[in-house]
């Protein structure tokens, strides 16, 4: 899995527990949902700037949405 796909299966993740729609997710971060859906499917490439808003918004550090623990394990490549 490429840092994409990494970043985008930890913003689900972290999304769910939190209990948010990608749209409430969007609305916090100020970006559109659409933007989220590419962000959790890995087709968006995330600026920092968009990383630290995504951690903001889901109440984590910017360093646990790169966590490569928390995948299942046949994603761990």
């Amino acid at each position: 899995m490429d840092i994409r796909g990494l970043f985008g299966a930890n913003v689900r993740r972290l999304r769910r527990a939190a209990g948010l729609s990608q749209e409430a997710l969007a609305e916090q971060m100020g970006v559109d949902r659409a933007y989220i859906s590419w962000i959790e499917t890995g087709r968006q490439n995330v600026t920092l700037l968009s990383l630290w808003h995504a951690s903001q918004a889901l109440g984590v550090r910017p360093a646990a949405l790169l966590d490569e623990n928390h995948l299942p394990a046949d994603d761990q490549k």
